[in-house]
């Protein structure tokens, strides 16, 4: 059984499909996927339904990202808000009328149910943005840092030369679990097309958002599959740009 890790969806579906053939999934994989499953392409709704098919049939871990909090507030509660729009909001809104899921209990559940983080029986931890606390994962009092915090990361590229040459020990913050798994920031920003690591930090956003791919990669080998870029599976749309 191998367990894979899922990079941001942000509405694309045929990405999402085809890195899911290219990873060949079966339904013996563990699945952790760290959040923004909406909001960029024009099948966000699409991309849901498909989720919880999957989840019937493999064991399923979905991490809340800050487009998933927003998504979910306007599923469930009516709540909108210029920013969320302005950010891929307005696509996913499309989706949903368009496919007629607006009022699917199923995908509201489904925004409700999701975590903020999870930690593997191996000390590994799996979250959308980062984490703050210098006392580790769990101790934010705010919990809306998972889903927003870039902290973390700019903290383990900062830090990453100098612990390499064994000039310093890990930052305090990333010294209490085995390995992290984030998303949130695309590795784009740093000119990669493929997952980052830094410290004990693995950045699996690879700006399927953007004009860059959706990733799975394997939590304990790093071997890793990408879809085509989205801007090419999605020809006549912009995505988030």
């Amino acid at each position: 059984m191998r367990t894979l890790v899922i990079g941001d969806i942000h509405g694309g579906f045929r990405g999402l499909k085809q890195v899911v053939e290219r990873a060949k999934i079966t339904t013996q994989d563990k699945l952790i996927f760290l959040g923004d499953y909406v909001d960029g392409w024009s099948e966000s709704a699409h991309v849901i339904s498909y989720l919880l098919e999957l989840s019937e049939t493999n064991n399923c871990i979905f991490i809340r990202g800050n487009h998933d909090l927003w998504c979910g507030q306007w599923l469930n509660k009516g709540a909108s808000n210029l920013t969320w729009e302005m950010h891929g909001g307005r696509e996913t809104i499309n989706s949903y009328i368009k496919t007629g899921n607006i009022v699917n209990t199923a995908h509201k559940k489904f925004f409700e149910d999701l975590k903020s983080y999870y930690v593997d029986y191996q000390n590994r931890v799996f979250l959308h943005a980062g984490f703050t606390s210098k006392k580790g994962i769990g101790n934010e009092e705010d919990e809306t840092t998972y889903y927003f915090d870039r902290s973390l990361w700019n903290k383990a590229l900062t830090a990453h030369k100098k612990v390499l040459k064994n000039r310093k020990p890990l930052p305090r913050r990333l010294s209490h679990n085995t390995e992290i798994f984030i998303g949130h920031t695309p590795t784009l920003n740093f000119s990669k097309e493929v997952p980052m690591n830094a410290c004990n930090v693995w950045n699996v956003d690879t700006g399927a958002a953007f004009t860059g791919k959706l990733t799975v990669m394997d939590v304990d080998t790093k071997e890793f599959w990408q879809s085509d870029p989205l801007k090419e599976l999605y020809p006549d749309e912009k995505g988030r740009n």
